[in-house]
């Protein structure tokens, strides 16, 4: 065998050796939550039994999931990494005015159409006891919604534009008019 052969044949023993292992050990080691293709999540592990199912709305990470069957409604939740803090620029948002409402709904055939079951939670309130026991199923659509009552800051952001709408009207008018 020639030099050249035998240095060949070592590297790729080594690559076998130190770097293979190291890939397969850091794919099985990898997040839970991971994309599997555009708008897919999976949760579930591969040959896991799995459920999927829709989630949309005011949420960190809305998607089309893959999850182990049996998983619970606040499991899904903080895999979705939770509701979004806010879907404006504006900072300092008082929280206890923050309103969670999470609908997920399912085909029933025994009903003959689409049941949705809702919990409306505060933000800062505990979560409803129903929804750690809420067992979600293979097709459910889960949409999360995060309200917030209007502050003095909004009234004041609409009441201003309405006076100078009004405002710029007359003057416009009374120009027009001379």
């Amino acid at each position: 065998m020639k030099p050249f052969q035998k240095s060949v044949i070592a590297v790729i023993s080594l690559v076998f050796l130190f770097v293979i292992p190291d890939i397969i050990k850091a794919q099985i080691t990898q997040s839970q939550a991971f994309r599997v293709g555009e708008g897919f999540i999976r949760i579930a592990q591969p040959g896991q039994v799995a459920d999927t199912l829709s989630v949309l709305g005011d949420l960190n990470m809305p998607g089309r999931y893959i999850i182990p069957r049996g998983i619970r409604a606040d499991e899904l939740l903080a895999h979705a990494r939770g509701p979004i803090t806010s879907r404006s620029s504006v900072e300092n948002i008082d929280w206890n005015k923050m309103r969670v409402e999470m609908s997920i709904s399912r085909y029933s055939a025994e009903e003959g159409g689409m049941t949705t079951d809702t919990f409306v939670f505060n933000y800062d309130d505990e979560y409803p006891l129903d929804l750690f026991e809420y067992q979600l199923q293979n097709g459910d659509i889960v949409k999360v919604e995060v309200k917030r009552s209007p502050s003095f800051l909004d009234w004041l952001r609409v009441f201003s534009t309405v006076v100078s709408a009004t405002a710029t009207t007359i003057i416009v008018v009374d120009r027009l008019s001379n």
